[in-house]
């Protein structure tokens, strides 16, 4: 993967860049947040992993700006933390975007074990990303085409593939439309009237009289 570091303190930018250079993946190294920031504007990374606390542009300053990105590919976002990190300060972080965690002083094996979860979750990302771009989804019911020829809901579709099991509501506009058409349902009907018989008199051809009136 091509990993973005932002780290100030050159000791622990050091371990992480030896680090990730033995296992393969392209390291860039920056050392605040303001740098983290302008090198995102013109490469793509799949993972930052950025300290907290850095002059100019904080580790989280840097990972909101980073989720406001919409136009591209999912960044795995690894903060630096001390050990003394406050409960509150964590929740801090997780509504920041954050997804996962590195305290120092850094452990090689703690590095390699959150990259592996970082590229599990990326290549998932990819995964939906795929199915969304590229589904053959009818324009009339919304059913999935599968590599055959058989149509699928979308529930059935995705859990098949993703293992992603889903819960179902109504919206407001369809909650209210389907009340409307259950109202007419059951809604009473008017009483169908019936002319009265015709008297048998009524009937009877008319006289020579009558029909020389």
């Amino acid at each position: 993967m091509k990993i973005l570091i932002a780290e100030d303190d050159p000791v622990a930018s050091k371990v992480l860049r030896l680090t990730l250079d033995q296992v393969g993946h392209e390291v860039i190294v920056v050392c605040d947040g303001a740098a983290a920031w302008e090198a995102l504007l013109t490469q793509t990374v799949s993972v930052v992993v950025s300290d907290w606390m850095m002059p100019e542009l904080d580790g989280l300053q840097l990972c909101r700006r980073i989720r406001e990105m919409i136009d591209r590919d999912y960044t795995y976002f690894i903060l630096l933390t001390a050990n003394h990190a406050k409960h509150e300060n964590i929740a801090k972080a997780m509504d920041a975007g954050i997804d996962d965690f590195l305290q120092k002083p850094l452990d090689r094996e703690a590095i390699w074990m959150r990259l592996r979860v970082a590229e599990r979750i990326l290549a998932f990302t990819r995964q939906i990303r795929q199915l969304g771009e590229l589904l053959p989804i009818c324009a009339y019911c919304k059913k999935i085409r599968d590599d055959g020829t058989y149509w699928k809901q979308f529930e059935s579709y995705i859990a098949e593939h993703t293992g992603t099991n889903f819960s179902h509501g109504v919206c407001p506009e369809c909650f209210e439309q389907q009340l409307q058409e259950l109202d007419l349902r059951t809604a009473p009907r008017p009483a169908l009237t019936m002319a009265p018989a015709a008297d048998e008199s009524d009937l009877e051809p008319a006289s020579g009289a009558d029909r020389g009136a």
